[in-house]
């Protein structure tokens, strides 16, 4: 059956999310930050787009404490990049630079932010589910970093929670890019409705 976007992503029942759009995974010129930084105007005309249609833009942020209390630290990822997760950086509770949304996207003042400490994905054990649900929401348009485990942690949880999910496979990255391509080949598409950023602005437009 032929995919009627214009109908999946209706404005009322609709929500963008930007998945860990933050400084450390959109900025740089080498790995993950590159991947992100060549997304990163695409999840921005996404969300300007978005705010003109009357769909909910939904930030989801991974944030660092200075005393890393409650952060993980049972993940080999962060090991592999030499992160001491045992010792705080200071005695305080602030967050580390980085824990914010990219100041690309705002947020703007009708944007919902939600920050997790804790976990890989941002629909599970954070408030989002509920959040979508109060707001009426079916369809979850899911953007950002990364490909290798944050978006398909994100849509497999939106999916088991009978949202509809949406990827622009030109507003989501990950590293090195032929993964990328590959996990939305040979598993987003089974998962979520795969399409790009100028259809889904489109069939705002058309909404």
């Amino acid at each position: 059956m032929p995919l009627q976007l214009a109908k999946l992503v209706a404005p009322p029942t609709t929500a963008l999310l930007t998945n860990e759009v933050q400084l450390r995974t959109v900025t740089g010129t080498e790995g993950l930050g590159a991947a992100g930084a060549a997304v990163l105007p695409n999840i921005v005309r996404l969300a300007r787009g978005a705010r003109v249609a009357g769909v909910q833009v939904v930030h989801c942020v991974k944030a660092i404490r200075n005393d890393a209390r409650a952060r993980n630290r049972n993940v080999p990822l962060y090991r592999m990049r030499g992160e001491d997760l045992s010792t705080p950086r200071a005695p305080d509770s602030t967050l580390v630079e980085g824990s914010e949304v990219v100041a690309d996207l705002g947020p703007e003042e009708q944007d919902l932010v939600i920050t997790r400490l804790h976990g890989m994905g941002s629909a599970s054990d954070t408030g989002l589910v509920s959040s979508l649900r109060n707001m009426g929401i079916t369809t979850v348009v899911v953007t950002g970093v990364s490909l290798n485990v944050g978006i398909p942690n994100t849509v497999m949880e939106l999916v088991n929670q009978g949202f509809e999910v949406v990827v622009p496979a030109d507003a989501v990255a990950g590293t090195p890019a032929e993964y990328g391509e590959q996990m939305i080949r040979h598993t987003l598409r089974f998962l979520a409705s795969i399409t790009s950023t100028a259809e889904i602005l489109d069939a705002w437009e058309q909404g």
